[in-house]
């Protein structure tokens, strides 16, 4: 199996809160299911058909039936915590020559709102571009470590 960085980076840029990501290490495939799919998952027994639910949360829930099982085939993406959004923000910040720029991104990521307030001062000062390529840089180099950590060849 070989992991397309590119493929990797866009699923690890959909991460939301309630939902897990896993490669399926046999199959290659990124399977994502919601933290209700694994509860109900860890409830089950192998043989239930899971009709009480709606046809299209079925086939997740089969999916967290099978990584709660079979736990050993499958790996987890870099959650939010391991991508660490904020710190990319703190260091794309530091990364900037220009002093004045650099102060004012520093200034709109404390506090409440900072997200927000980051965007906001990107766009005002037009780095746009420059941003999203280095959050994609930064993001491809969190994809590598993990595939490196989790002995999974890879391309670009």
């Amino acid at each position: 199996m070989i992991m397309k960085i590119k493929d990797l980076v866009a699923e690890m840029e959909m991460q939301m809160d309630e939902f897990y990501k896993y490669l399926n290490k046999e199959t290659g495939l990124i399977v994502t299911v919601s933290k209700e799919e694994m509860a109900i998952a860890e409830e089950s027994e192998e043989d239930d058909d899971f009709s009480q639910y709606p046809d299209w949360q079925r086939a997740s829930i089969k999916d967290a039936f099978d990584i709660d099982v079979n736990w050993d085939k499958y790996i987890g993406l870099p959650d939010k915590q391991e991508i660490d959004e904020y710190r990319i923000m703190e260091r794309f910040c530091n990364s900037l020559d220009n002093g004045k720029i650099s102060a004012a991104l520093y200034d709109a990521i404390n506090g409440k709102g900072a997200f927000r307030r980051f965007k906001y001062t990107v766009n005002r000062y037009g780095i746009e571009d420059r941003w999203y390529s280095y959050r994609e840089e930064a993001l491809r180099g969190i994809a590598i470590s993990w595939c490196e950590r989790n002995s999974i060849s890879y391309t670009q």
